[in-house]
């Protein structure tokens, strides 16, 4: 496989931003469908845009999502001040209607996951944003992809001229790097790291940082 067309999540948000971009411009991409609930404001010969105003109401059988190799799913929120029920909601019920819709149409398809580091694979830990990010990951691996992949990146570095960050990251976007190198990465690593899990596999589905840099080289 030298070439592939994406389905992308998330393209209005800093995460699904700078992974558009690294696809905008890698040559092994051929396609990009970016599914969102507002246009991402970009334009490019690559680039559709599916608008859709709730995920949960997207037809298991929609035609639009034929004919894809992977989805790049990165949209998410934060779940400060949010409620587990609510949370859950938009975590876990989005995504898991979202994949079984890409998944009726492209029975071979890649699906790599946006998580979070730490999250907790057993469900039963103190953290409710952890046990959900959990929950979600358990679910996708069992729909039956070809591939899932469930990414667990750190600090996320924006890509040079993204519009889609928030004021308050942007002092951390030096600082932190140089403090916990260890726990950082770019954002345009993320989306490399996601198009070689296509085109090349990794040995395990779930991916911390260091696995998300191996899979850069």
């Amino acid at each position: 496989m030298n070439s592939i067309k994406i389905i992308l999540t998330g393209a209005t948000g800093m995460v699904g931003e700078g992974v558009l971009m690294e696809c905008l411009e890698n040559p092994n991409i051929s396609e990009i469908l970016s599914v969102s609930r507002k246009p991402s404001g970009k334009k490019h010969a690559k680039l559709k845009e599916y608008i859709v105003s709730d995920f949960l109401q997207i037809d298991l059988n929609d035609e639009n999502f034929k004919g894809y190799d992977a989805v790049f799913f990165c949209a998410g929120i934060s779940s400060v001040g949010m409620n587990e029920e609510d949370y859950t909601k938009i975590t876990y019920d989005t995504t898991l209607h979202f994949a079984k819709a890409v998944l009726n149409q492209n029975p071979n398809m890649v699906f790599n996951y946006v998580s979070g580091l730490h999250t907790d694979k057993t469900e039963s830990g103190k953290f409710m944003w952890a046990r959900v990010k959990g929950r979600t990951e358990n679910a996708l691996r069992k729909l039956g992809f070809k591939a899932e992949y469930n990414f667990r990146p750190g600090f996320m570095k924006p890509v040079e001229g993204q519009e889609n960050v928030k004021w308050f990251f942007k002092p951390l976007v030096w600082i932190f790097p140089i403090i916990l190198p260890s726990k950082s990465l770019t954002l345009r690593e993320v989306g490399k790291a996601m198009i070689n899990a296509v085109l090349k596999g990794y040995p395990t589905s779930t991916l911390e940082i260091k696995d998300i840099k191996n899979l850069t080289i």
